[in-house]
């Protein structure tokens, strides 16, 4: 399995024009973050976890030439606003992308996307298939994914799990049930916003804790605002074990 970090930054972590903050002056490309989104290719299969407003350059950058699948965390727009532009795909690969996502998710794209849904579309809007996920394990052409629910704020969000890797963005709470989905995970990923408290994301220390808890041989944060710092600087204060991810890291799992 290999894994491709599109994006670690949220909405309050990518460049902004004229912010004088230390993260946006620094020349450091660890510090320059699209939105949160990784790719994700196993047993033949690529697929990619959200596409926010980033997406095209994303994919672009990581030079993703196929795309199987979309899997949806949640339904908000700095994880669904570049769907528009699988477009290529479609014209490419002459086929449907299937997006996998709960109920709720499916209704808001379908309603924000309402030309794609269209009785009578227009020439060469994304062709999508939208497959319904409950909180049972689902197929994705032959490559198993497990969801894992978890919570943002009160707004229940999916993290996934394939084999031994297992992705949670977007949360402040994981449920006991779901950390009993997450044991044996070898690699984790998890959201660290920042330093001081908020009301929907982990702190660092806080998905330090829990990293903890769940115990993987490796963990990455990500969903990382300006707040929480410089990623050397950072990154050098992280247990072992763990460590900020960057645009552009790539894994390689067995």
């Amino acid at each position: 399995m290999k894994v491709n970090f599109l994006g670690t930054g949220t909405s309050q972590g990518v460049p902004v024009i004229g912010c004088d903050c230390e993260v946006c002056k620094s020349l450091d490309f660890r510090n320059k973050r699209f939105r949160t989104s990784i790719h994700v290719e196993a047993e033949g299969v690529s697929l990619v976890v959200d596409t926010g407003p980033d997406f095209r350059m994303q994919m672009l950058r990581a030079g993703v030439q196929r795309l199987d699948a979309i899997l949806f965390t949640h339904e908000h727009k700095d994880h669904t606003a570049g769907l528009d532009d699988i477009r290529p795909f479609n014209f490419m690969q002459q086929t449907d992308i299937p997006i996998f996502a709960a109920r709720n998710v499916l209704d808001q794209v379908q309603r924000e996307y309402a030309y794609i849904f269209s009785s009578k579309k227009y020439p060469g809007v994304p062709q999508v298939e939208p497959v319904e996920i409950t909180e049972n394990p689902f197929n994705v052409k032959g490559l198993d994914v497990t969801p894992i629910p978890v919570l943002h704020y009160k707004l229940p969000v999916f993290g996934f799990r394939i084999g031994d890797f297992s992705y949670i963005t977007d949360a402040n709470h994981i449920p006991e049930e779901s950390m009993k989905l997450l044991e044996g995970t070898e690699v984790l990923v998890l959201n660290a916003l920042q330093i001081t408290p908020h009301i929907s994301h982990f702190t660092l220390d806080e998905a330090i804790a829990v990293a903890k808890k769940i115990g993987a041989r490796r963990t990455y944060f990500t969903h990382i605002s300006h707040r929480l710092g410089l990623h050397d600087a950072v990154d050098k204060q992280i247990p072992e074990g763990m460590a900020l991810a960057y645009d552009g890291l790539e894994l390689t799992l067995a």
